[in-house]
């Protein structure tokens, strides 16, 4: 599952990219708002955050970007969204605008578990789902209490620490994946540090899915900076890790 963070470069460029990865195979694209104050995000997506919305961009430019695509031909897309972009626009009103724009989903990274209740029953009344987040450092009492209002997936936490490239997985991974394979029933995703396909070899068999945020954002950089990289080139990148899934 890549990661994109809307309008970077361009809106337009976003959803070529969008069609990009639907045509190489990927199985869900996470797409992200931009933030002034983003939370576990490392320098690479914090300066594509920042550069979207020193362009100006609106949440309205990203719905009307995202239902301007055949959604029946793409995978789901799930909103990387802050709850504070959530609250100021209204609950309801940002649920509804999502769904109508073709999103499936939500990760609200700054919403905490004991005060997702509502959102998460809001979310699920709309047939979408609220992924939770639940890291390395999550008590075990705690993360049952945030598997009770997590639907879709989990995303998994690799390491204690921001969103980056990383050489190694931590060994501890391995198990956190089986508690967590004990306590739900839910797919696991992991993200943070994924980057190659030598991370997917160490988590085959352990995890469901993985989710490429800041290698794929950094590329993205390029194709509106020199024009080093191309949207071919991005998808290509993809699809080598799609294919190391499917050994």
């Amino acid at each position: 599952m890549p990661f994109l963070t809307a309008g970077d470069p361009d809106i337009p460029t976003t959803l070529k990219l969008i069609q990009e990865f639907a045509g190489r195979g990927v199985d869900l694209i996470e797409l992200g708002f931009p933030y002034s104050d983003p939370i576990a995000d490392g320098p690479v997506i914090q300066a594509s955050y920042t550069r979207a919305l020193n362009s100006g961009l609106k949440i309205n430019e990203i719905f009307d970007g995202v239902s301007s695509l055949p959604t029946d031909e793409l995978p789901p897309l799930v909103a990387m969204v802050s709850y504070a972009i959530v609250f100021r626009t209204g609950n309801q009103k940002f649920v509804e605008q999502a769904k109508a724009a073709g999103f499936s989903g939500f990760i609200v990274p700054d919403l905490p578990a004991d005060e997702a209740g509502d959102f998460a029953a809001l979310v699920n009344s709309n047939g979408l789902d609220l992924v939770q987040l639940i890291s390395p450092t999550t008590p075990e009492e705690r993360a049952k209490h945030i598997l009770n209002t997590a639907s879709g997936f989990v995303y998994v936490i690799s390491v204690a620490g921001t969103t980056g490239v990383r050489d190694e997985l931590p060994p501890e991974l391995s198990g956190q994946l089986q508690w967590l394979r004990d306590n739900t029933k839910l797919p696991l995703a992991v993200g943070f540090g994924i980057s190659k396909p030598e991370h997917i070899d160490v988590l085959r068999g352990q995890a469901d899915g993985i989710i490429v945020g800041s290698a794929i954002v950094r590329q993205v950089e390029q194709i509106g900076a020199e024009n080093e990289a191309s949207i071919e080139s991005v998808g290509h990148y993809a699809q080598e890790m799609i294919a190391a899934t499917r050994k």
